[in-house]
């Protein structure tokens, strides 16, 4: 059986900085409907955004960010996580029915390290289709740490009942 690969060649000139416009925020020119970017909104609402990703990893890779300017989940209002909730939902169901993938890699790229470019949160949705490449492969450099959640568990729930606020349990 022959498998095809899809690779996206473009995706070099952004990684190396070629092609980004000189603009304070990527995502809030696309929300200001700036002329100074390639806005690609699929829809917007008073609170969030969903574009598709000028460099996808597939056909159908989306982005959801709020409208306002957020460098961390944390700082997103409980109307705003709502929002970018739903949008999600939304996404998944009208990707289903249009391109019908076997799957999907749904997640925040938070820091340079994790492979954060845009510092403006957002969520990507990688509709994910038989015979294709996975990120792990496609990513140089990637490497996978094996560990024991248990070890962090203990600690982990320290933190969480000491940082959350009683009223938000």
């Amino acid at each position: 059986m022959e498998k095809k690969y899809l690779f996206n060649t473009s995706k070099i000139n952004y990684v190396k900085g070629k092609k980004k416009p000189s603009v304070q925020c990527i995502l809030c020119s696309i929300v200001d409907d700036s002329e100074e970017v390639e806005n690609l909104t699929v829809y917007k609402d008073k609170l969030a955004s969903v574009a598709l990703n000028l460099y996808p990893f597939n056909p159908g890779h989306l982005m959801i960010f709020p409208n306002r300017h957020v460098l961390g989940l944390e700082e997103l209002t409980s109307e705003e996580v709502f929002a970018i909730h739903k949008l999600t939902s939304n996404s998944i169901l009208i990707l289903n029915e249009l391109l019908e993938p076997s799957g999907y890699n749904i997640g925040y790229n938070m820091g340079c390290w994790s492979g954060g470019s845009i510092d403006h949160i957002h969520q990507h949705i990688v509709p994910r289709y038989e015979n294709e490449i996975g990120f792990l492969d496609v990513l140089s450099g990637t490497r996978i740490v094996v560990s024991d959640p248990r070890d962090l568990i203990d600690k982990l729930r320290i933190s969480f009942y000491e940082k959350i606020p009683q009223g938000d349990r």
